[in-house]
């Protein structure tokens, strides 16, 4: 059997939401079913090894995805020709991207489609692209695999695809977040938040992140309880397209509110387990891996009530509705003063963990593409 594996979503670039899907899952069916040949497309410069095994070849494919319009000629015309030439039994694609006009059996990882309901966050090239082509993908495809029901049933209620053609194959947590001692989480506050306790935010910055709204929050948190507590953030900002900076510059509480940028593994380890809770409001996400990842490090969630996220967190996090600024202040202060509660919500928070492995992942998409091939 032969099976290609679309990861040009990877790039040599800091991994994402989908790239952490690729890496934690691809890998494990390769080694796992050692008797399949492996046929992984990659961009022409890419030098990871994530997928370096013996029963694996590499193809280096010219031009890079940069731009939609080579989107539609590497997926039509250079992708077409691959698959003519190396006939797979079929393809996974970790990023959802599809060959319409090949015959190959195609497996899509779509992991949201947040471009059809909020298309104003992308560039305008991009969102065009994605609303016209993603439908066609959804409905090409032999099989659907997703991240959390939530995404399935967005893909089955908007492009009007059967339920039984989708698969939902969840995600897990990474190794590297463990519940950390006091002397660590001592330092960590120490170098971080001047030794207090804090709120953490971790992901992109993106507009569905909802930072505006976060940080309206943190503000009025602090007016209404005079709190020393800090509101720290990880992930990369680009300012001349941030919408929550001026938010930013004109609370008088900045000092208290610190963007840390994109974090390494081991200091994203540490402030994440130091955290006094996980503050997550995001408007939409596929799925919302850093509240399995505060499972994982021990630390109370508050979240968002919409999307997948209350399916992740189940009765493990306490939720509130993002586009409501008091719910979400009202939540911070709920946790802050309810030590008990914070407690109650690890000890929820180890038993909902229990339910996300990757080795599961990997194992739901590999059972996803042998029916794709029955």
């Amino acid at each position: 059997m032969k099976i290609a594996i679309n990861t040009w979503i990877l790039r040599n670039k800091k991994l994402d939401g989908i790239g952490y899907v690729t890496v934690n899952t691809i890998p494990k069916i390769i080694k796992n079913n050692p008797d399949v040949q492996f046929q992984i497309l990659c961009d022409k410069g890419y030098t990871e090894n994530y997928f370096d095994f013996p029963n694996v070849t590499h193809h280096k494919i010219f031009p890079a995805l940069r731009h939609p319009v080579l989107y539609v000629f590497f997926m039509e015309i250079v992708l077409g020709f691959f698959l003519r030439k190396h006939k797979p039994d079929a393809l996974i694609s970790t990023d959802g991207y599809l060959c319409l006009n090949s015959a190959v059996k195609q497996i899509p990882i779509i992991c949201d489609i947040n471009f059809e309901h909020k298309p104003e966050d992308l560039p305008f090239r991009n969102r065009v692209y994605f609303r016209i082509f993603f439908s066609r993908f959804a409905r090409k495809a032999t099989r659907i695999a997703t991240i959390s029901e939530y995404s399935k049933q967005d893909i089955v209620d908007t492009y009007k695809i059967a339920a039984n053609k989708i698969d939902n194959i969840s995600c897990g947590i990474d190794s590297k977040f463990s519940v950390i001692d006091e002397q660590q989480k001592n330092a960590t506050k120490a170098k971080y938040s001047n030794g207090v306790e804090y709120f953490f935010f971790v992901g992109s910055m993106h507009p569905r992140k909802n930072i505006k709204k976060l940080i309206e929050a943190f503000n009025l948190f602090k007016q209404k309880t005079n709190s020393d507590f800090k509101l720290l953030l990880g992930g990369s900002i680009l300012w001349q397209s941030s919408d929550f900076k001026n938010e930013y510059e004109q609370s008088k509480f900045r000092d208290d509110i610190i963007f840390l940028g994109r974090l390494s593994d081991e200091d994203l380890k540490l402030v994440l387990g130091s955290a006094y809770c996980l503050a997550f409001a995001p408007i939409f996400e596929g799925f919302g891996l850093p509240i399995v990842e505060a499972f994982e490090a021990g630390v109370p969630v508050i979240c968002s009530n919409v999307t997948s996220m209350p399916e992740v967190a189940g009765n493990a996090a306490l939720l509130f509705n993002p586009f409501n600024v008091d719910e979400i202040t009202d939540a911070m202060i709920t946790i802050s003063n309810d030590k008990n509660l914070a407690k109650e919500l690890v000890i929820k928070g180890h038993q909902q963990k229990l339910k996300f492995s990757w080795d599961n992942t990997a194992n739901l998409l590999w059972q996803t593409t042998l029916k794709s091939l029955r």
